[in-house]
């Protein structure tokens, strides 16, 4: 059962107590990321989440790094386009000194100009290394003309252009406007006595400002695109996309269904079909993203531009299968059981447990039970696989982004919209 406190000042903490083990993990989680940014300042939002491990007005970013290493913690972050958590995992011995630590960097860093410079040019690196990962490139350029003129569109890491102009002035404002009491939520799970939490909660009513309302992000509209970049590279790596879901719909567990027999493991149709039976590639897989107001449902495949043509055509024809016959009581019974058995292998962690009860606060804004999660799973039928499939994979509406030796457009539209031997 998850423990939810809401302060005099807003932040929300929630905690899960597992008194039979003997560490916790602490996130402290910004209701904040690359879709609440303005366009000049693309980025922001992840630059400030390198540069809360750079020092505070009480610790070194080498005192930062030594405290935790001193208790064994395990402290990381991570950006997105709707938020940005920092966690760590130590032992319940060490809880106290985790949330300090945690807590000054979230409040009192300093964004020290040479730190802000330096960390500036790390972050130009890792935009070139996304350059160079033309399987992470070909989905982000997909997402820019997707949600062209929304800032969801845009890349989390920003760009160099946007970046250049942004300095210590603007990394400090933009944090004490954004990591705000109303948009804070503090989630630990593990062995959490209750003096640990009231001493937490105690610390972030003095710590974190009262005010800033909460997002609410509507929906974003989906614009059927083709992108192609051309690159020198072995292979062409492609996604063929469709509009799929927001986080939170009553179809996520349909959602879920639909795409794992799809292309989500070894048995799925895409692994067994173009992989398997055809040999066209080596990898090939379906996956799903979604947000709050927005989601697309896409298929990957790396190949070489000989086997091209011939995969965008056998996936054509086993989306307009699944659209025309559905899927199998076989496939639903075996699907089901490998998303419930991974779904509790998953919250056996408590880094898990951690995420998912803070995101279930953001997107349903209360706990989500097992139980409920499976009931979801269990309730799904043929006929709802098959009537989604329908509505989804509609190929007036498709979308597809291609990194490698492209071909023309005019090819690729062939390919998409001409009709197709079933």
């Amino acid at each position: 059962m998850v423990e939810k406190i809401t302060l005099n000042n807003g932040v929300r903490v929630l905690c899960e107590r597992l008194p039979h083990v003997r560490s916790c993990t602490i996130g402290f989680w910004a209701e904040s990321g690359s879709r609440h940014e303005p366009e000049e300042l693309s980025g922001i939002s992840h630059f400030i989440e390198h540069m809360l491990f750079k020092g505070t007005k009480t610790h070194s970013a080498q005192q930062l790094a030594c405290a935790f290493d001193e208790i064994g913690g395990q402290v990381n972050a991570f950006t997105s386009k709707d938020h940005t958590c920092y966690y760590t995992r130590t032992t319940d011995t060490h809880i106290q000194t985790a949330v300090d630590l945690l807590l000054d960097m979230y409040t009192q860093s300093v964004f020290d100009k040479k730190e802000v410079d330096l960390e500036r040019g790390v972050i130009f690196e890792e935009i070139d290394m996304y350059e160079d990962t033309p399987d992470d490139l070909v989905n982000e350029q997909l997402a820019q003309e997707i949600y062209k003129g929304d800032a969801l569109g845009m890349p989390v890491l920003g760009t160099k252009e946007t970046l250049s102009k942004i300095d210590s002035q603007a990394l400090r404002d933009y944090r004490d406007r954004h990591y705000t009491a109303a948009r804070t939520i503090v989630s630990l799970c593990g062995n959490v006595s209750d003096e640990d939490l009231s001493s937490l909660c105690e610390k972030l009513e003095k710590a974190i400002p009262t005010g800033g309302d909460k997002l609410v992000d509507g929906k974003v509209e989906y614009k059927p695109s083709m992108v192609l970049k051309r690159k020198k590279i072995e292979q062409n790596h492609v996604i063929m996309a469709f509009e799929g879901i927001p986080l939170g719909s009553d179809d996520r567990f349909t959602m879920q269904v639909l795409n794992n027999i799809l292309g989500a493991g070894m048995s799925s149709r895409l692994f067994q079909k173009v992989r398997e039976e055809h040999g066209l590639c080596y990898s090939v897989y379906s996956f799903c993203t979604n947000y709050i107001g927005a989601g697309i449902i896409g298929i990957y495949v790396g190949l070489n531009t000989e086997s091209e043509q011939k995969a965008i055509s056998l996936i054509r024809r086993i989306l307009e299968k699944i659209k025309e016959k559905g899927v199998t009581a076989e496939e639903l019974r075996r699907t089901k059981e490998q998303l419930k058995t991974t779904l509790l292998m998953g919250m056996e962690s408590t880094s898990s447990r951690m995420n998912v009860i803070a995101r279930n606060e953001m997107i349903y804004g209360r706990e989500v039970s097992e139980d409920e999660l499976l009931d979801g799973l269990d309730a799904v039928s043929l006929d709802d696989v098959q009537n989604l499939a329908q509505r989804i994979f509609d190929f007036d509406r498709v979308s597809l982004s291609v990194v490698g030796t492209v071909g023309k457009k005019s090819e690729y539209t062939a390919l998409l919209k001409d009709k197709i031997d079933k």
